[in-house]
């Protein structure tokens, strides 16, 4: 019973299912807009790039932290916030939930949630488990916590060895349309060494395909998520 409890709903990394059973986990929004993210950061050397490269395109989008590195940096967390963009949770530090540890999950969590409150100045408002992953215990805590979790209709797979700005774009192609909440990274902290250098060459073409077919792309907060 604690499994069923604790794994059940981890059903919903699916992309099928939570299309299905619940698209405003899957960042369904409105059908002029595409939700930009990233996640693992904040890092000190790759994020400031991104911010950069976000700024000549004139884009703002939606950064998943985690708490640890923030506080280790609030620095780049704070620019972040300068620069217009949305600070939500990633977690307090990045692993894969598969223990059941409820009390764990609030605590972290919540960790985290006042990391980006103090540091970034306002109280986050969304939340993407590590992996995708989920768990009882984490929807649970986020909760508790007052954010809403919400995944994402498509990735760039920019965290594999070998990733290009080309492949990363190529796997997008298939769900980049309006409403949609694209999932990418500014950091390598957990991915393949370098990994982020793809998705930063990517952006400027990832931009201006949206931009062609019509559509604005920025933060969760403007993608008016369904549900």
């Amino acid at each position: 019973m604690v499994a069923a409890w604790h794994i059940g709903p981890a059903a919903t990394w699916l992309p099928p299912v939570r299309r299905v059973l619940w698209p405003a986990l899957d960042g369904r929004g409105r059908a002029d807009h595409v939700a930009l993210t990233f996640d693992d950061g904040p890092d000190p050397v790759s994020t400031p790039l991104f911010l950069d490269t976000l700024d000549r395109l004139g884009v703002r989008a939606t950064f998943f932290v985690l708490g640890r590195p923030l506080r280790r940096d609030p620095w780049v967390a704070r620019e972040l916030v300068a620069r217009g963009h949305e600070v939500a949770v990633h977690g307090w530090e990045h692993r894969r939930p598969w223990r059941p540890g409820p009390r764990r999950d609030l605590r972290e969590t919540g960790w985290a949630v006042e990391a980006v409150t103090e540091v970034c100045g306002t109280p986050p408002r969304w939340y993407r488990p590590p992996y995708g992953i989920l768990t009882g215990g984490l929807w649970a805590a986020a909760r508790h916590h007052g954010l809403r979790p919400v995944l994402w209709s498509a990735w760039g797979r920019d965290w594999v060895a070998g990733a290009t700005a080309r492949g990363v774009l190529d796997t997008l192609a298939p769900g980049l349309r309006g409403g949609a909440t694209v999932l990418l990274h500014d950091s390598d902290r957990t991915s393949a060494p370098r990994s982020w250098q793809a998705t930063h060459a990517a952006l400027p073409a990832l931009i201006s395909r949206c931009r062609e077919l019509g559509l604005t792309v920025g933060p969760l907060s403007d993608h008016q998520v369904d549900g």
